[in-house]
């Protein structure tokens, strides 16, 4: 089983359980990103997380944005994009872009 599929199995047990589950999706990636294309994160009402789209303040920021996305059911396209100067600070190593699609799992 690959990354995305344990990901994707683990958020089905979680709303097969009851819980509201927000699936967090990397669709585009541009200089450094320590997360390709395709890598998931699912994060649930309760707080609960699997699986990775970056690291850093991303992530943290991410799953704020999937609270959001489970209480108003409208997905959300999300852009990072930091100087080389910031990029340690938010986890990408050296700089770069990342585009996170967040939606709600129903």
């Amino acid at each position: 089983m690959t990354d995305v599929e344990d990901v994707l199995s683990t958020a089905a047990g979680w709303q097969a359980a009851g819980e509201q589950v927000a699936i967090a999706t990397v669709t585009e990636t541009w200089g450094s990103s320590p997360r390709p294309a395709g890598s998931r994160m699912a994060v649930t009402k309760s707080g609960k997380m699997a699986g990775s789209v970056s690291g850093g303040c991303i992530e943290g920021a991410v799953a704020e944005v999937a609270q959001q996305v489970m209480a108003s059911g409208a997905p959300k396209l999300l852009d990072f994009g930091v100087t080389n100067e910031r990029a340690w600070e938010v986890g990408l190593a050296c700089g770069g872009k990342v585009k996170v699609f967040v939606e709600p799992l129903t």
